[in-house]
């Protein structure tokens, strides 16, 4: 890590989810899916990269919370925490158990047509490709990142992800 830069950690860009602002959470979840196959990994990754319909310029990032956001029922989305929390601390019947979820799997499907730019989150910071992974650790504490694109040129070139700082602090710190 003493000689790493951004470059050195980061994930291509070809090798990480982008997605168009204009899809809907639906085909964003399948966009996400498919990096399961391709990288060989277990879970959606955390973040997509959201582009413009070009593809060349970056206008956010979809969190697995922002599409869990965008599928929640209305009834949670507003309200105090508190009064959220109350919706769940009741006894459920559990012969109605059918009736409900056949109609929160239809208001799921509903809701999963909306569009990501109206859920995605915008990017707080990112890093040149040449700059010191300790840039990289100081943005992501003081942005409360977990990822950070990677640019070039004015370009997005790929991401660093808290993951792969970690792992090199790691290194570092077995040496």
């Amino acid at each position: 890590m003493i000689d790493k830069l951004a470059k050195d950690v980061m994930v291509p860009l070809e090798e990480y989810p982008c997605i168009p602002e204009t899809i809907t959470l639906r085909d964003a979840i399948m966009e996400m899916a498919v990096q399961i196959v391709k990288q060989k990994q277990s879970t959606l990754p955390r973040v997509a990269l959201v582009f413009d319909d070009g593809f060349s310029d970056l206008r956010g990032m979809l969190r697995r919370r922002d599409i869990m956001r965008g599928l929640e029922p209305r009834f949670l989305g507003g309200g105090s925490l508190r009064y959220r929390r109350k919706l769940f601390d009741v006894e459920v019947d559990p012969n109605l158990s059918e009736l409900s979820h056949d109609k929160t799997v239809e208001g799921m499907r509903r809701r999963s047509e909306r569009l990501v730019k109206e859920y995605m989150s915008p990017i707080t910071a990112t890093i040149d490709h040449d700059d010191h992974m300790m840039k990289a650790v100081y943005e992501m504490v003081q942005q409360n990142a977990s990822l950070l694109p990677v640019v070039r040129d004015g370009r997005v070139i790929g991401v660093v992800r808290s993951v792969d700082v970690l792992s090199e602090i790691a290194l570092l710190l077995s040496s």
